[in-house]
């Protein structure tokens, strides 16, 4: 396997406050990586860092092999980077299709929209988007609710309908923070089953979530990090044995709340 995305000396201080200090990590294309950590480990600032919703104060991100810390958010997304959030982001007032068909929009940025001249080429367009979306709809389970406002789905028909939305922008690296969290077992077993589906479709999966047993039976490979601190990283097994990560979970440490 190839290297998708690799950050080095990575480091985010907020005033006298280091979220991230000085991490380093690769993760192979085609695989599935766990981000675990106590609250305040600083994962999402490292997600943050990544996607371009904040800049790093050091160190670098390369996506497949370019460095992108100058790239906004959008830009990164065009190159195959996405993600989700802890708190389902969602256009809450539109339609679950409607939804998926902005993250369609994302893919393609706003000049696509208005650039398909004549009317019967801008049905064509309106028709590939509609089907693509539809196929979406089907792959995570929700096209028999493609008309319901997303306000009104169930919260882990919400959770599903987030991965959708990042999936229509056809990443090669998605990110998701949290995908379980207020979950029952039930619903996590569905969403594993669906990043799954996602992951041997090609997709590279990197997931920050608190329910270890969700993260140690889905990842291959698990990063731990305290105090925005590499702490351990290696298989599943090997990082629950590690006494630097038990010392964190166990609160033998000063992690951050």
């Amino acid at each position: 396997m190839s290297e998708l995305l690799s950050v080095s000396g990575l480091s985010k201080r907020f005033g006298g406050l280091n979220a991230v200090s000085d991490l380093s990590f690769s993760i192979e294309s085609g695989s599935i990586v766990g981000l675990i950590g106590p609250n305040g480990a600083g994962k999402t600032t490292v997600f943050n860092l990544v996607c371009g919703q904040q800049q790093p104060t050091a160190g670098e991100v390369r996506f497949e092999g370019r460095v992108v810390n100058a790239l906004p958010p959008f830009e990164r997304v065009r190159l195959g980077m996405a993600r989700t959030f802890q708190s389902t982001v969602l256009y809450t007032d539109s339609t679950v299709l409607e939804n998926v068909l902005r993250g369609l929009a994302a893919r393609s940025g706003p000049a696509v929209w208005s650039g398909v001249p004549g009317l019967g080429r801008w049905r064509a367009y309106r028709d590939d988007l509609h089907r693509r979306a539809f196929d979406l709809l089907d792959f995570v389970d929700l096209r028999d609710v493609h008309d319901i406002t997303a306000r009104n789905l169930p919260y882990g028909h919400q959770r599903s309908l987030g991965v959708a939305i990042a999936l229509a922008t056809s990443p090669k690296l998605l990110m998701l923070d949290e995908p379980v969290a207020g979950m029952n077992p039930a619903e996590t077993a569905q969403m594993a089953q669906l990043i799954r589906r996602i992951n041997q479709q090609g997709t590279t999966i990197l997931v920050v979530e608190h329910d270890m047993s969700f993260v140690m039976q889905l990842c291959g490979h698990i990063i731990a990090v305290s105090n925005g601190r590499k702490l351990a990283e290696g298989t599943p097994d090997q990082v629950q044995r590690d006494p630097q990560v038990i010392a964190a979970y166990l609160g033998d440490e000063d992690v951050a709340a």
